[in-house]
């Protein structure tokens, strides 16, 4: 028969696993969506404000670079799942305070991997189609406007995602408070970006201010996930 101590230590040591799992998610996320972006930003991926036309000579060039970016984008949703619920968990599991944070950072979290899959299969049918291709047909506009703007509309999940996860890890006592302010502001810029999200759709520069705010928090994945990890 198991004694009450070695069920604490028991107890213990699956928090710890847990802990350890999430902060790996967040790591490997982060990393993954910096590897995305790098592997677009080097092959020239335009602008949503760009000419037409050189979207259309984009995606027919650069099919390969397409595809590693969209195997990212595969990898690292799951990992985004794996870490709003495995927070989640961890929030519950030590008390429930920041559980109603951490509750909105799984529904948004959700609805963010939601969209990300439409911009991406958006975007691969842009890369299978733009090959064929002679020149621009009114169809390939259409789905690079719904790309565009089902990106816009991501911002705002992403800015409540990083608001809720930043509340929740702080109440709970995971994280110190100079990360929950750096969790809240990149939320916030995410969130006032998304309010414009007909014009970054279109092209406006308010796409930098949503940038500015996904950098943010990809720093407090960074740095979460890394303290989860040690602790």
């Amino acid at each position: 028969m198991r004694s009450p101590q070695d069920t604490a230590t028991t107890q213990g040591r699956s928090r710890s696993d847990r802990g350890r799992l999430v902060g790996v998610a967040a790591i490997a996320f982060a990393v993954s969506v910096v590897i995305e972006n790098a592997v677009l930003a080097g092959t020239g991926a335009p602008s949503y404000g760009a000419p037409i036309k050189e979207v259309l000579a984009y995606y027919a060039a650069n099919r390969d670079s397409v595809a590693i970016a969209s195997g990212l984008v595969a990898l690292y949703l799951p990992l985004l799942l794996v870490f709003v619920t495995g927070l989640h968990s961890l929030v519950e599991r030590r008390g429930g305070e920041g559980a109603d944070w951490s509750r909105l950072a799984v529904a948004t979290g959700a609805a963010l991997s939601a969209i990300f899959v439409l911009v991406n299969v958006l975007q691969i049918g842009l890369a299978l189609s733009a090959g064929g291709l002679p020149e621009v047909m009114p169809a390939f506009e259409l789905i690079w406007q719904v790309h565009a703007a089902a990106f816009a509309l991501a911002l705002p999940m992403l800015g409540a995602t990083s608001i809720g996860a930043a509340l929740a890890a702080h109440e709970s006592g995971l994280t110190p408070a100079w990360q929950r302010l750096l969790g809240l502001v990149g939320g916030s810029l995410l969130l006032v970006a998304g309010v414009g999200n007909l014009a970054i759709a279109d092209g406006s520069a308010l796409i930098f201010v949503g940038l500015l705010g996904f950098a943010a928090w990809l720093v407090w994945l960074l740095v979460t996930g890394v303290r989860l990890v040690r602790s």
